[in-house]
């Protein structure tokens, strides 16, 4: 199959709701193109320096989306401010009162998802549920930032039964945080959902999925 008629099967599969993420790193520029031509508007990279040498080789699509999904260190938070319209891995309260001082100094506004971990899971960054409920107060003063939502990432070897309470637990949090009225944070977007689960993250209410092999096959390099 193309890369048109992978995304063509799995757009059939999606609901209007659902905004599907081009997951683009370590796929080549050409792969991009075919991707933008099916009618792909949303790219998610992982590291600040291969988005770089993307965008300077696709500067004649101008209308492209490009979302962080990778971790950001504390130190290259200007740069992603410069390059991304969404920053899905916002992990700490450093980093988002970083990200809100210097997006009000450069005027850029990024639209950002707050990651979690609903499960203890030493390989992956973000707030544990404790700690996010209880930093909400500082993170209601971000003034630059938009905050829409959460993004999650599951824990490796889970079954169906369980990724599904995964990301419903994800979608009561975003509920629970939805119903406490802070000005300043929304919870209307939920960035989970990947290749192998993006079924059962549409089943819980999630509205971004982030699909790479599932459009572009095994990755390259």
């Amino acid at each position: 199959m193309t890369i048109a008629d992978r995304i063509a099967t799995i757009r059939q599969q999606l609901p209007d709701s659902v905004r599907l993420i081009a997951v683009t790193k370590q796929v080549p520029t050409d792969a991009i193109r075919e991707a933008y031509d099916a009618g792909i508007r949303d790219f998610g990279e992982s590291k600040i320096q291969e988005t770089a040498e993307k965008q300077s080789q696709l500067q004649d699509l101008p209308d492209i989306n490009w979302h962080l999904i990778g971790h950001l260190q504390t130190n290259k938070a200007a740069k992603a401010l410069e390059q991304f319209q969404w920053i899905h891995s916002l992990d700490n309260l450093k980093l988002a009162t970083r990200l809100d001082r210097l997006a009000g100094e450069l005027s850029f506004s990024p639209q950002v998802c707050l990651q979690v971990k609903i499960l203890s899971d030493p390989d992956k960054y973000g707030w544990s549920v404790p700690e996010l409920l209880a930093d909400l107060p500082e993170l209601n003063r971000c003034q630059y930032i938009k905050i829409q939502g959460l993004m999650t990432i599951p824990p490796r070897g889970l079954d169906d039964s369980q990724l599904l309470e995964f990301f419903n637990s994800t979608r009561e949090l975003a509920d629970k945080i939805q119903q406490q009225n802070l000005p300043h944070i929304q919870m209307q977007q939920l960035s989970m959902g990947m290749s192998g689960d993006y079924h059962l993250a549409i089943q819980a209410g999630a509205t971004m999925i982030r699909l790479g092999q599932s459009l572009f096959g095994s990755r390259i390099g």
